[in-house]
């Protein structure tokens, strides 16, 4: 359905992305359309011939350059049903004669990447079917649409006889992955490109025939049909698993499904656990996305919080996110805390001072093992309790607060560096009214068993000892490490997992724990001069021990007593203490909000929604408020050519001239 739109605005919006004017007439350039309107290819060592190419969409005349009346005609047929047909024969249509040539044809499939990887025999039967034994006949609209479809066909087929190197009719499983993934990838879902070795494996072969070659792309290809004779099983809306033989039953009343086919699918619902059954959920890691769906990853680009949002829901919003931060950090403290306890040991430990009768320790490993030996496994739990009463609130509100500002400082979809920078250091700054209070009680709680025959400390004699001012000793030592930590820490994470993720954005569950470890590192190993400090304030001095009057002088005292290394006291422990504890805590946090998917009609944090089967483009809200009426479709329509017609190219610049082919194994 056309979009309403009022051409002056989106006149107004061409005049402002038109950098070109000619005899009184604004124009636009190829990169002005491409990378500064539809900002795509935004990098600076693009493809220049690509960006061309894909702008020839809306060059109707072919001069290079597209005007107002261009401009607005490519609206509208950014509007038409079939869209990804228009934008697809526009493309080859370099003559701009409607009218599309086999030199075209061969001219813009040959720079694409599948056809780079797997090269098509352009001396075959199918093209002279299509363009004449001279190939001088041309394909109108129509044609071409038909042409589109049979030349991917005809492409595997010729992949598959291009692996055939000894001509018995069949491939290895890796040459068949390779054909599915670069000429196929359209019908694969991350499931099932996982699995397409895996699922060959089942099917009882070591190689791939050509009937089993066949059968796999044209089950994935109808896969709407077979979900449609599961509904015929069960009854529509129902999900309730369905036996191999009942399956047959109903296929051989609806279609033409082969025994093959069926066979090959309950292989693949084996595979995720169907245990030979097939339920709808099955169907949906299986089915590829549907014609006029986008990649996940740009669909969440599009989404925005609606401007109408009630404030309730808001706060409603912030108080879940809090909640599942209070289970999520508890469970992180948990599993952590005795590489905790040894590291808060190893901090206090003094070169002057010690008690007759205090435990010393050579380094982490002596420490735990001395602590065990002497205070038994309770004692690497010894100040547990406060820690989880306050852990729970000290990390709910750093995530939820970094949730809260990357959503404020949000440009396009994306969060910048310096948005990402701002919003850990201000998580980790609001959370320093939970985390003074908590670490002070633990801290001495985890020294107390240091000295031998010493009298048990409970927390509460700790809170009463201190008082309410007391509990606060050592803050400014704790904002100077929780806000370098967090500003160091929530970026990296962000970065690493976004470099992690799948194709289509989502990101696995081992994932998330590996980048949230791999994110503490840094993070944790920098502040620890902080954490060094932090902790010689917050432990009672003992008769002997220097005392310290603030943060400075703790600083100056430490390094004149005790020299630079002091400083690096316990690193290795809070390394190996906070890369895990944030990459559970972070993993929990992500994992509870995928398995509750609460929808406040906002944006959900990064990893709170499960991969979606499908997005259609037109239930998404633009990139930009300049991408109006048709072009609010444009970057998921040109996403869409690309997937569905293999017509993926080149993004950047080479660095070299040669092209590597594969070749058979």
């Amino acid at each position: 359905m056309a979009v309403e739109l009022d051409p002056q605005k989106l006149f107004e919006v061409f005049k402002k992305h038109a950098s070109v004017e000619k005899d009184g007439e604004h124009l636009m350039t190829s990169s002005d359309f491409i990378r500064n309107y539809l900002r795509m290819l935004p990098n600076e060592n693009h493809n220049k011939e690509t960006v061309k190419l894909l702008s020839s969409v809306a060059d109707y005349t072919g001069d290079g350059f597209i005007s107002w009346p261009e401009f607005q005609a490519f609206e509208a047929v950014l509007n038409l049903p079939d869209s990804l047909y228009h934008v697809a024969f526009q493309m080859f249509d370099m003559n701009c004669n409607g009218k599309i040539t086999f030199d075209e044809v061969k001219s813009i499939f040959s720079k694409t990447s599948c056809h780079q990887q797997i090269p098509f025999n352009w001396d075959c039967d199918f093209v002279r079917l299509h363009f004449g034994s001279k190939k001088e006949k041309t394909l109108n609209y129509f044609e071409f649409t038909q042409f589109l479809q049979d030349l991917q066909v005809e492409h595997a087929v010729q992949a598959f006889k291009r692996f055939d190197t000894n001509g018995k009719g069949i491939i290895t499983s890796l040459a068949f992955r390779d054909i599915m993934e670069t000429i196929r990838p359209h019908l694969l879902t991350d499931f099932v490109k996982e699995k397409l070795v895996a699922v060959v494996a089942g099917c009882g072969q070591q190689s791939v025939s050509f009937t089993y070659f066949q059968a796999i792309n044209s089950l994935l290809k109808n896969m709407e049909l077979v979900k449609k004779i599961y509904e015929t099983v069960v009854g529509k809306g129902q999900d309730k698993p369905v036996t191999k033989g009942e399956f047959l039953l109903g296929a051989q009343r609806v279609s033409r499904l082969t025994p093959l086919e069926v066979d090959v699918l309950f292989q693949l619902s084996e595979l995720c656990g169907g245990k030979g059954r097939i339920t709808m959920r099955t169907l949906d890691m299986i089915t590829p996305l549907e014609e006029g769906s986008m990649p996940y990853n740009i669909a969440t680009q599009q989404e925005t919080i609606p401007e109408n949002r009630p404030v309730y829901m808001a706060v409603l919003e912030n108080a879940y996110r809090f909640s599942l931060g209070v289970i999520a950090g508890g469970v992180g403290a948990t599993a952590v805390y005795p590489i905790d306890l040894v590291k808060t040991r190893l901090q206090n430990q003094r070169s002057t001072g010690s008690y007759v009768g205090e435990l010393m320790y050579r380094n982490s490993f002596d420490c735990f093992f001395k602590v065990l030996r002497h205070e038994g496994f309770q004692g690497l739990y010894r100040g547990l309790i406060p820690q989880l009463v306050g852990v729970g609130p000290e990390k709910a509100i750093k995530l939820t607060m970094n949730d809260l500002v990357r959503d404020v400082v949000r440009q396009d979809g994306k969060v910048p560096l310096w948005g990402q920078i701002l919003a850990g250091g201000c998580a980790g700054g609001s959370q320093v009214m939970f985390t003074n209070p908590l670490e002070i009680v633990k801290i001495r709680l985890q020294v107390s068993g240091e000295i031998a025959g010493a009298p048990k400390v409970s927390a509460l004699k700790v809170v009463k000892e201190l008082g309410i001012t007391g509990l606060y000793k050592g803050a400014r030592a704790c904002l100077l490490r929780d806000i370098p930590f967090s500003a160091i820490y929530f970026p990296a994470y962000s970065n690493i997992k976004e470099a992690l993720a799948s194709p289509d954005g989502h990101v696995a569950p081992w994932k998330l724990l590996l980048a949230g470890t791999l994110a503490g590192a840094p993070a944790a190993s920098l502040t620890t001069p902080a954490d060094v400090v932090k902790t010689r304030l917050q432990v009672k001095a003992r008769d002997g021990q220097t005392q310290y009057k603030g943060m400075i002088d703790c600083f100056k005292k430490v390094y004149a007593e005790e020299g630079f290394a002091a400083f690096w006291k316990g690193a290795p422990a809070r390394v190996f203490r906070s890369s895990p504890q944030f990459g559970i805590t972070l993993l929990t946090y992500e994992l509870l909000q995928r398995f509750f998917n609460k929808d406040f009609g906002g944006r959900k944090p990064i990893g709170s929604t499960h991969k979606p089967k499908y997005v259609h483009v037109s239930d998404l809200p633009p990139i930009t408020p300049d991408h109006m009426g048709g072009y609010r479709l444009a970057a998921a329509t040109f996403a869409g050519v690309e997937r569905k017609f293999g017509l993926a190219l080149p993004r950047f610049e080479p660095m070299t001239p040669a092209i590597t082919n594969k070749t058979p194994a």
